[in-house]
C-alpha cells in the first residue's frame, strides 16, 4: 500500500458506506484503528452527510477533540458537548426559490430541512432513519420556511418517488445548480442541498486552517458523490471498493470495502510507517 508522500497529521473520513459497516456500526477492527491513530498523534475527524442529531451513536469513537463536520459541511458539531459550533445556512430566499424551482422542474419532489436543533419535513417526505421518529414539524415546505424565522436551514433534503438517484441529481443540477450545492449519498433518489460554496471540502479546509494543518497532511476516505470535493482537496485520498463509480474513477488510490474494514487497513499501514 502506497504511503502518503507527506507525514499525515489528520485523517478525514466519511461514515456511512466508508468507515461504518452496513447498518451503521463500527467494527472491532475499525474501532481499534481509530484509537491507535489518535494515540499515534493523528487527529481523526468524521466528515459526514449525517446531521448532528445522528452523531451520538458514534460518541465513543470521535476522538479527544470531539468535533464532527456534519451535513456535508453545513454544520460543525461538538459531539460530547452536544452543541453546534458553527453552521453555514442557506439564505431564506434561496431556500424558497429552490423549493419553487425544483417542484416545478421535477414534480413529485418532497422536501425536508435540517435546522439548528431540529428537523422538519413535508407530509409526503417519508422518514426511515435513526432519530427521525422524534417529534418534529410536518407541513408543506413553503409553510415550514415561513415559520423558520432565525432557524435557517443548513441542509435541504429533496426526495423523489420515481427517478433513479443519479438521474434525479443530474436533472436537479440542470434546474437549480446555480443556486446551491447539490449532491447525493443515499441509495435512493435523495438530494442533499447546501448553501453555495458549502461542501465537505470547504468546511474541512477551514477547520484545518484553524489548526495549522496543510492539505498535504490530510488523508481522506469516501464512497459517494458528496465526498468528491473532499477527496480532490486532500493530499492523499482513498475510495473504498464499494464506492460509487464516479468516486472510483476520480480517486487513484482504492482500499477494500467498508465491510472489510477498508479504512482500518489503510490506517494500520500508515501507523506502521510513522
Amino acid at each position: 500500500m502506497t504511503q502518503p508522500a507527506v507525514r499525515p497529521r489528520l485523517i478525514a473520513t466519511d461514515l456511512d458506506g466508508t468507515l461504518l459497516c452496513q447498518g451503521g456500526s463500527v467494527s472491532t477492527r475499525t474501532a481499534a484503528a481509530l484509537l491507535a491513530a489518535e494515540r499515534a498523534g493523528l487527529r481523526v475527524v468524521f466528515v459526514t452527510g449525517r446531521p448532528p442529531r445522528w452523531m451520538q451513536l458514534l460518541r465513543e469513537h470521535i476522538g479527544g477533540h470531539g468535533v464532527a463536520i456534519c451535513s456535508n459541511g453545513g454544520a460543525v458539531y461538538d459531539v460530547p458537548g452536544e452543541r453546534l459550533l458553527e453552521t453555514f445556512p442557506l439564505a431564506p430566499e434561496t431556500s424558497r426559490q429552490l423549493v419553487r424551482e425544483l417542484r416545478a422542474a421535477l414534480p413529485g419532489t418532497a422536501f425536508a430541512f435540517e435546522y439548528p436543533g431540529g428537523f422538519a419535513r413535508e407530509p409526503q417526505y417519508e422518514v426511515r432513519m435513526w432519530g427521525d421518529d422524534a417529534p418534529h414539524l410536518i407541513a408543506p415546505a413553503e409553510q415550514l420556511l415561513e415559520q423558520a424565522g432565525p432557524r435557517q436551514s443548513y441542509k435541504i433534503l429533496a426526495k423523489h418517488p420515481e427517478l433513479a438517484p443519479d438521474e434525479f441529481l443530474a436533472r436537479a443540477r440542470a434546474a437549480v445548480g446555480g443556486l446551491a450545492e447539490l449532491t447525493r449519498s443515499s441509495p435512493v433518489a435523495l438530494l442533499e442541498i447546501s448553501a453555495p460554496g458549502v461542501t465537505k471540502a470547504a468546511t474541512l479546509a477551514r477547520w484545518c486552517a484553524e489548526l495549522g494543518i496543510d492539505r498535504s497532511e490530510v488523508v481522506a476516505f469516501g464512497d459517494m458523490p458528496n465526498d468528491l470535493e473532499m477527496l480532490a482537496w486532500a493530499g492523499t485520498s482513498y475510495a473504498v471498493a464499494n464506492a460509487h463509480p464516479d468516486v472510483l474513477a476520480a480517486v487513484a488510490q482504492h482500499t477494500v470495502s467498508n465491510q472489510e474494514d477498508g479504512v482500518a487497513q489503510v490506517l494500520e499501514a500508515i501507523i506502521a510507517g510513522l
